[in-house]
């Protein structure tokens, strides 16, 4: 079995398998360290905007989280100290990038091409992530900034930016995190807005020594604490359905801006159009008083074109910069594994998905065989922890493994009749949802304004769907197995 990529995903599938006495598997990454997402992106105030004590593996508690919420080092290292303890580390085949998965039928196995080698698989299991690629806006002149210019998930370090002029495209939740770190050391800081987004207070704190010894103690008061988090997480779930709660939800961050943006002009610029939910929700209890800061500037003009270190907007302004970050997001519905991935046929999964994403349980798709996807096709969250989410997946993809192992299959694939009557459910509990109707364009949506990334109900309800594997579902292949070089 192969595994792509050692962020929660993957790390989470590899160490399941050690659990259950399974050594047959290598896990690629194409970096030189775990991590995923929490690896890459170091920008200035990245931090989780899930609780600590359920931002994690259910079976790897941390009862020293230094905070109420996670920052990115102490999640990157939780990352690391977990992979070791798990004891997965020499199964990664580090600085591997994947550069074509194609299944070979007569085989029923996987050829996988890496950077370094060629290696078969009878399984793969996709643990990349939707969030990977960074998108850049499309802005004329953009490659020719004058200054230094990244992204804020490829972060330059090298730069210095203390007394600096910098400019920041966008108003996601990673410039709600950066925009306040910048503001400290910037001579001037201007934030370029698009659209204005919802915001409630993130009440983060430190943890105390007290609560890390009763943790480390009484393990049960932390899985307590987990469980607490996890229901109210849910509990909010109901503004994303009923219009009247999410209107109480709205009338809630309306007062929140409106008690810490004084400013009329500024505060109707930060007033989204659009009901709350819509877009991802985002967390932040000091972004609004950075936005009063004497050398703060927000700018809703378009941005029309770059003129060397000069950003020109549609109302004509002319202001000059040193250094640009774009924190603009990923593309979540165009993941870049799927042009790698070739099943039946040699049919690529971004052709499979060429007109939308879709899969079954967001875990397997028609046409590719042996194929398992962890935060696949609608099952992204916007209210609660999404590694409650893999967990409940990598238990289905580990039936399904069972079932391979128990019958003697050679493979296995979604009838593509259940993966449409799945996907058809799915698109029809989104109908009427905030998502689909609240007023916003976003990144859960694609191009033709279908839903392809969020789980519709509530994230339990998610696990209740495949807490069982029906093997009615799919096709079982138990034809005669060819040998291969695996």
């Amino acid at each position: 079995m192969a595994i792509v990529g050692t962020g929660f995903a993957g790390l989470g599938m590899a160490i399941q398998l050690k659990r259950r006495g399974e050594n047959d598997f290598v896990v690629l990454e194409r970096a030189r360290d775990v991590g995923g997402t929490w690896r890459d992106n170091t920008y200035p105030g990245a931090a989780c905007d899930i609780r600590s004590d359920l931002y994690s593996f259910s079976f790897a508690p941390n009862p020293d989280w230094a905070y109420s919420y996670g920052r990115q080092p102490e999640i990157l290292n939780y990352l690391r100290d977990t992979a070791r303890q798990f004891d997965v580390v020499p199964h990664i085949l580090f600085e591997r990038e994947l550069e074509r998965a194609e299944w070979n039928d007569d085989a029923a196995a996987w050829t996988l091409t890496t950077s370094r080698e060629t290696l078969t698989a009878d399984v793969l299991v996709a643990g990349h992530g939707p969030l990977i690629e960074p998108v850049w806006p499309s802005i004329p002149g953009l490659e020719s900034f004058a200054g230094a210019s990244f992204h804020s998930a490829r972060w330059d370090h090298s730069v210095s930016l203390k007394g600096k002029r910098i400019a920041v495209i966008g108003t996601g939740a990673s410039s709600i995190q950066l925009v306040p770190e910048l503001q400290q050391v910037a001579s001037q800081l201007t934030l370029f807005q698009r659209t204005p987004p919802w915001i409630i207070p993130r009440a983060d704190r430190p943890t105390s020594e007290r609560r890390r010894q009763l943790f480390r103690r009484y393990p049960a008061l932390q899985r307590a604490s987990r469980s607490w988090i996890f229901r109210m997480a849910e509990v909010r779930f109901i503004g994303f359905r009923s219009a009247f709660v999410g209107g109480l939800f709205q009338v809630f961050a309306t007062w929140f801006r409106n008690s810490q943006v004084h400013d009329p002009r500024l505060r109707q610029q930060l007033t989204p159009n659009y009901r709350v939910g819509c877009k991802r929700i985002l967390v932040s209890s000091n972004f609004y008083p950075t936005l009063s800061q004497p050398n703060v500037e927000l700018v809703t003009n378009a941005i029309v074109r770059i003129d060397n270190s000069t950003l020109v907007t549609a109302d004509g302004a002319r202001r000059e910069f040193d250094v640009l970050v774009c924190g603009t997001g990923f593309d979540a519905t165009h993941p870049p594994i799927a042009a790698l991935i070739h099943g039946r046929n040699n049919e690529s999964l971004r052709h499979a998905w060429s007109d939308r994403m879709s899969a079954l349980h967001g875990t397997t798709v028609a046409g590719f065989p042996n194929l398992f996807l962890l935060v696949g096709p609608n099952t992204s969250l916007g209210h609660n922890s999404m590694i409650y989410i893999i967990e409940a997946q990598i238990d289905y993809v580990l039936q399904a493994l069972e079932l391979l192992r128990s019958s003697g299959a050679r493979s296995l694939e979604p009838l593509a009749t259940a993966q449409d009557d799945y996907n058809s459910g799915i698109q029809s509990d989104l109908e009427g949802s905030v998502w689909t109707s609240g007023g916003c364009t976003s990144f859960y949506l694609d191009a033709t304004g279908r839903n392809t990334t969020l789980w519709p109900q509530r994230a339990g309800l998610f696990r209740r769907s495949v807490r069982s594997f029906r093997a009615d579902e799919y096709v079982v292949d138990h034809g005669v197995r060819e040998a291969t070089n695996a």
